[in-house]
């Protein structure tokens, strides 16, 4: 029994006698870890303050300012991370580490893939900026002037008052009308007159009524162009191009076009027809009206024909 315990104090011994050559082997090494750590740090820190002032020249938004710099903050950090274990003779442990972030990054991007999307684009939105606060802008739908863009959403005012939020992936892949960036815009106003006026006259009337206009670009040509035979009457369009001030003023400029182009009509005996129908008894194949004949009830209850009038 006491050989035993003997054997199992010396083995004992013996182990940490190893475990404390390893520590003391590992010392230097220790220390230089942790030195690498305390630099990797602050340089972190630095490189982060650095990255700010630069940031803030391109981006308006904090948000955006925040998210990169604390993105590099990181990886600096990491770095400094992956330099101290491989002091350490830790390799096998960086590796799984790696693997470990690996695979819990792409469950994260499956599990919240909307989440990420909308993020993502919003960093690309803030990049390439498309769009800025204060644009009128056309998207999935909805028109209205832009309140505020974020990393997940952009939400913007209908000219009805309404807030819509639409998240950034819709504003990022679907078709996007920016009406600010051009600062112009055309009107077409599509109108229509009787078959029986002069189309000269009304092409020429129609021009003048707008030519003058206070809204209207300058050096810019008013188009008018006959597109169809109507059911009632021949119809037409009439293209212009205004500076443009917002979704008002370009209702604006519409309303003014309609009423100017309605009192030169009027003053020059040019009629915009009612929807109306003709109806032709004598085509080929019929009979006239006036040759037709109507059935009349006599007082005794008997019918009588007699030609229409």
């Amino acid at each position: 029994m006491d050989f035993g315990i003997k054997q199992a104090i010396n083995i004992l011994q013996g182990k940490l006698e190893n475990w404390l050559e390893s520590i003391t082997a590992m010392l230097p090494n220790f220390i230089v870890a942790v030195v690498v750590l305390v630099v990797f740090y602050f340089l972190a820190r630095i490189i982060k303050t650095i990255a700010g002032k630069i940031f803030r020249r391109f981006y308006d938004k904090p948000a955006i300012r925040n998210l990169f710099t604390t993105i590099i903050h990181v990886a600096v950090i990491i770095v400094g991370l992956m330099v101290a274990l491989n002091v350490l003779q830790l390799e096998k442990t960086v590796t799984s580490l790696l693997a470990g972030a690996g695979i819990i990054g792409l469950a994260l991007g499956f599990a919240f893939q909307d989440i990420s999307a909308n993020f993502i684009s919003g960093v690309m939105l803030a990049i390439r900026k498309p769009i800025v606060v204060g644009d009128i802008i056309e998207v999935d739908g909805y028109m209205g002037k832009v309140e505020d863009i974020n990393l997940r959403v952009t939400v913007i005012r209908t000219f009805q008052g309404l807030h819509v939020i639409i998240p950034n992936k819709e504003v990022f892949q679907n078709s996007l009308t920016n009406y600010t960036k051009t600062n112009e815009r055309r009107i077409d106003l599509e109108c229509g007159v009787s078959y029986g006026d002069d189309l000269d006259k009304v092409k020429q009337t129609a021009v003048e009524a707008l030519k003058d206009k206070s809204f209207l670009k300058k050096n810019e040509e008013i188009n008018f162009y006959y597109t169809e035979f109507g059911d009632s009457s021949i119809n037409f369009v009439l293209q212009f191009w205004i500076e443009y001030p917002g979704q008002p003023g370009f209702m604006n400029a519409r309303s003014e076009a309609i009423m100017a182009l309605k009192k030169a009509f009027d003053s020059n005996d040019i009629s915009i027809p009612f929807p109306i129908r003709t109806l032709d008894f004598g085509i080929k194949g019929g009979e006239a009206l006036s040759q037709m004949k109507m059935n009349v009830a006599t007082g005794n209850g008997e019918l009588s024909k007699k030609p229409s009038k």
